[in-house]
């Protein structure tokens, strides 16, 4: 699909210096950009790629006045990186406009769905499953038994929504993302074996959660392992059986939170963060990435290290860790200064 200059100013509301009716089809870095290709300047550093590039538009600050002659026409917005960021949303919402059903797939005759739903080729949809509008199920993924898919979400290829389990609207489950597989629930016996604990419980993901690729969410032994609205989960997480994370709170890649732990809302946790189980995080909680928290966490604390340290503390302790080597020898020269003394 292409674009005028002409035509992208007037989403943007942006003022076009150049050739309004030049065309791009595609997106670039400045410092990569072809014919055809449109692109955006805004940080200072990049300046001087603007007179090689050959992106046919570059959208710049309004306040920027060019040195040498250009090659691209310009459209001047307010804010460039946000303008093309307006524009990559933009974008993204042609590429994913699809509709309709195609074949081969299956859905039950007892499931409901809404206007404007499209689910690709080799994707199941369940019994006594609702979809709402605008739903996208691309292909082969699963939706099981009387699970509940709110408007605007999507499910990508591969992402599979276990039965009972919740999803509001304008959710993105990624591929590979797995929700409400079982919890790690298993008994000992006298014998020493495990049986396992029946998972009887769902997951509820609230509106406007986004689910990375290959990140799991166990359902919950009884109840709900709940997912509140806004939250963002990386690639490659593991969430527990019957844990709740709060609303707004971002996780980065490869943490692990232990069942029945409750996270606060507007939290931040780095990538590789192991958290326990049966455990309170307070809201507005900074964990530093590869930490590990055992312990309750109250409201606005910093966090690092393993077990993880209030961030202050462990910067101070670090100046010793990296120095023991040294403050050891230090220590046996002085006892053995004091042995020779006596």
């Amino acid at each position: 699909m292409k674009f005028t200059a002409e035509q992208i100013a007037g989403i943007l509301e942006g003022q076009v210096v150049g050739d309004p009716s030049v065309e791009v089809s595609q997106l670039a870095k400045i410092e990569e950009g072809k014919k055809g290709a449109l692109t955006f300047l805004a940080n200072p550093k990049y300046k001087p790629y603007i007179y090689s590039t050959k992106a046919s538009i570059t959208i710049v600050n309004s306040d920027f006045q060019p040195e040498e002659e250009l090659s691209t026409t310009l459209i001047k917005v307010d804010d460039a990186y946000g303008a093309f960021t307006k524009l990559l949303e933009y974008y993204n919402q042609i590429k994913l406009n699809k509709s309709g059903i195609e074949q081969p797939s299956f859905i039950s005759d007892s499931a409901q769905l809404g206007e404007n739903c499209y689910v690709g080729a080799f994707a199941y949809v369940g019994d006594n499953v609702k979809i709402g509008n605008n739903v996208k199920i691309y292909p082969n993924a699963y939706v099981g038994a009387n699970v509940v898919l709110g408007d605007n979400t999507i499910l990508f290829s591969g992402a599979k929504v276990y039965s009972e389990c919740v999803v509001g609207n304008s959710c993105v489950i990624n591929s590979g993302a797995i929700i409400g597989a079982d919890g790690f629930g298993f008994a000992p016996n006298e014998k020493g074996e495990y049986s396992k604990v029946p998972q009887i419980g769902n997951v509820i993901l609230e509106d406007n959660v986004d689910i990375g690729a290959g990140t799991t969410i166990d359902r919950a032994t009884l109840g709900s392992t709940i997912i509140r609205k806004g939250v963002k989960l990386d690639n490659q997480i593991q969430i527990a059986h019957n844990v709740e994370i709060g609303k707004n709170t971002v996780i980065a890649a490869q943490t692990g939170v232990a069942g029945s732990t409750k996270i606060g809302e507007n939290c931040q946790i780095g990538g590789q963060v192991g958290i326990v189980g049966h455990i309170t995080i307070g809201n507005n909680v900074k964990i530093q990435a590869q930490s590990g928290i055992g312990r309750h966490v109250k409201d606005n604390e910093v966090l690092q290290g393993s077990p993880a340290l209030t961030y202050g503390d462990y910067n101070k302790s670090y100046v010793y860790f990296k120095n023991l080597p040294k403050i050891v020898k230090n220590i046996n020269d002085l006892e053995k200064k004091i042995d020779g003394d006596n």
